[in-house]
């Protein structure tokens, strides 16, 4: 495979005579980017509108619609359709295609506002006491089905939820009791409100009264929809004929910690009990989606419970007889969303393949599967008409928006890249490499030149170790952990797919349950003398670990077992105790299923890979940053990191932020972050 670079195009580089002095990219670069997201296609697919995230001086986003028309082959570039100084949401086009709907805060709390599809000015349309959290408009454009977070006994009260939450805001004890798990989840305490599904109808005239009544049709279930933390209006579907919703739901009880059994449910939207279409499947079945004639849901669905990186197998259900069958019961890989092609004879589906998120199209009488559109990946898509639409990312491009056709033919960009928005950064040239790494298997990596990269100079190394474990460092763009803002400090990047990663087929993603500090840790190892090997301007001995989540949990392994090779280490986030993990964390699935039980169950286990074991063999300085509000790794673990190098006199920084979760996505801690880790890279090995 060729290295790539990103180039500017010919045209953009006539209209730019004057060019500054080529650069790197760097983090103040990354949080100013546009990013454009939502694509959404009206119904006869002429004209596309997306969502675009913009930024001020002061670091301040807000996002804006754009429209662009398909048909006409000019250069024009997409206009914008929303007023200055509003910030809005998800876009939807009405069934005739004159009217886009979306969500906007302008007026305090998150409300649906309507305009015309080309532009105009906004009208409110819903006026709830509490925050429309997603939508769904009905398949006849008179309704919508939305979420909305709830006290049960409120029922469809929202005014009893607003002043309930008010009280307790009023309230001189601020102590809260709790009788069953979750206390908090992600990174909120839980207060007794669930996200719950309800129907309101959507006034006729223009200048009609608005919506501030609605009725709920998911209250007899005690479960969250759209499913947090990460749910969305694609967990629930209207029925073509408009009579029920489907939705994922976890009915778990005390159990829902622990519990991946989400189960599709059919809301009928008049009233009446919901019936439980997946009970016979214990695993999680998500994102429903119906036939246009309505006899067949699709959707995706695990076959182990308490597995949340099992494969998704493609399911259709036949609704009048209840009957499932797979679809392509022999694609080893696992999509994340699902399209009905406008024939009905085949699904559009987006799933990690070989370190890259291809749009991939699947047969429904054969199965067979084609892949579309590759080379990066594909983030979302819609296809209407004879249009399809995607946005599409890579190392070197960030989410860029493209047009084809339904056969993915003639794809054409409709915005630019990060390289034609930043036209004086010059990004490092990247490249997949294949190795054996444990057991003799085939392993892939990642490695990224510096963006001054010089033919026979060696660069000191940027060695990143993902998190998930179940995940990837591949072809795509990130906007927390991306190689080419170590690549823009002039380090060359390493990245590399171990064992437990995602794309490459299930059974190697399994590979890394009960074997955090096995498999995975020879995989780095093989792939770290395989890149040295194969890429001379990979300076060995300059070089630095860093990764967060389970890449944390990585970095105190390699702290205790393999740290001959490394002058620094940076730990975001990651597991010092897997023990401790094992109590504290929210979502207690995670931590049993890799681990084969719980701690008292299994403690054997959780000690074999424990990084506290080891800590008598620490001697790398390591960085350690850690966020209050993470509350799947808790703070805990990021101060007892601290602690251990600070009493071992191992040079150690921690970087603490208050404010943040997991991640940090606040756009001047980012920058913190940012100058904060290249500071201690430079340190440690220069540039």
């Amino acid at each position: 495979m060729m290295l790539r670079h990103a180039l500017l195009p010919i045209c953009l580089l006539a209209a730019l005579p004057a060019l500054a002095q080529a650069r790197g990219l760097d983090v103040r670069d990354l949080v100013k980017l546009d990013r454009v997201s939502s694509p959404t296609l009206s119904p006869d697919g002429r004209v596309v509108v997306f969502a675009q995230r913009s930024v001020d001086a002061d670091l301040k986003a807000s996002t804006a619609l754009y429209a662009r028309n398909l048909v006409t082959r000019d250069l024009a570039p997409p206009r914008r359709i929303t007023p200055e100084g509003w910030n809005v949401s998800a876009p939807t086009f009405s069934p005739d295609g004159a009217t886009l709907y979306f969500l906007s805060a302008k007026e305090g709390n998150q409300q649906l506002y309507t305009m015309a599809a080309e532009g105009g000015t906004p009208r409110q349309v819903t006026a709830f006491a509490l925050d429309v959290g997603s939508y769904r408009l009905s398949p006849d454009g008179r309704r919508i089905a939305f979420s909305a977070e709830t006290f049960a006994d409120c029922a469809d009260d929202f005014a009893c939820t607003h002043k309930r939450l008010d009280e307790r805001k009023q309230a001189k004890a601020s102590g809260v009791v709790y009788e069953q798990l979750f206390v908090r989840h992600w990174d909120t305490w839980k207060d007794g409100r669930r996200s719950r599904l309800f129907v309101a109808d959507l006034p006729a005239a223009a200048d009609a009264a608005q919506v501030s009544t609605a009725r709920g049709i998911s209250h007899a279930l005690d479960g969250d929809v759209p499913s947090k933390p990460f749910g969305d209006a694609g967990d629930y579907a209207w029925s073509p004929d408009g009579a029920s919703v489907v939705a994922s739901i976890r009915v778990a009880g005390r159990e829902e910690p622990w519990s991946t059994n989400f189960d599709l449910y059919r809301l009928p939207v008049a009233g009446g009990a919901p019936v439980n279409l997946t009970q016979a499947n214990t695993a999680w079945d998500a994102g429903p989606v119906f036939s246009a004639d309505g006899d067949t849901l699709y959707y995706r669905a695990m076959k182990r419970p308490g597995f949340e990186a099992d494969r998704y197998a493609i399911m259709a259900m036949d609704l009048a007889t209840g009957q499932t069958r797979e679809i392509a019961p022999d694609w080893d890989r696992s999509p994340s969303s699902l399209k009905p092609s406008a024939d009905g004879r085949s699904l559009y589906a987006a799933a990690q393949s070989m370190g890259e998120y291809p749009l991939f199209r699947i047969d429904l009488a054969s199965g067979e599967v084609t892949e579309l559109v590759g080379d990066g990946s594909v983030s979302a898509y819609e296809v209407a008409g004879q249009s399809l639409v995607l946005t599409r990312n890579a190392l070197d491009t960030g989410d860029v928006l493209y047009a084809a056709s339904p056969d993915g033919e003639g794809l054409r960009a409709i915005t630019p890249t990060a390289a034609e928005r930043l036209p004086d950064v010059d990004f490092g040239a990247f490249e997949q490499f294949a190795f054996r790494g444990a057991g003799g298997a085939q392993v892939h990596g990642y490695v990224v030149k510096p963006w001054n990269y010089t033919e026979g100079e060696s660069y000191p190394v940027a060695f990143l170790i993902h998190g998930g474990p179940q995940g990837s460092f591949g072809n795509g763009w990130s906007y927390r952990w991306n190689p080419q803002t170590y690549a823009g400090q002039g380090y060359a990047v390493v990245m590399i797919d171990f064992h437990g990663s995602t794309g490459y087929g299930q059974a190697f993603t399994d590979a890394i349950s009960g074997d955090w500090g096995g498999k995975p840790l020879v995989d780095l190892q093989q792939g770290w003398e395989a890149a040295q090997e194969r890429y001379d301007f990979l300076d060995g001995d300059r070089a630095c670990a860093l990764g967060a989540s389970y890449g944390g949990y990585m970095v105190n392994w390699i702290a205790g077992n393999w740290n001959e090779p490394w002058k620094c280490l940076v730990n975001h986030d990651g597991v010092f105790d897997t023990r401790s993990m094992g109590y504290v964390t929210e979502e207690l699935w995670f931590t049993e299923w890799e681990n084969g039980g719980t701690p008292f169950d299994k403690p054997q286990a959780y000690e074999k890979w424990n990084p506290v074991n080891h800590v008598s063999e620490w001697r790398v300085p390591m960085l350690v940053v850690q966020g209050e509000k993470d509350y799947r790794v808790p703070v805990d673990q990021g101060l007892s990191t601290f602690t251990a190098l600070q009493r071992k006199g191992i040079e150690s920084q921690l970087l603490y932020f208050p404010d943040e979760n997991h991640w940090v996505l606040k756009p001047h801690n980012s920058v913190l972050w940012h100058d904060t880790v290249n500071a201690w890279l430079k340190r440690h090995i220069g540039q």
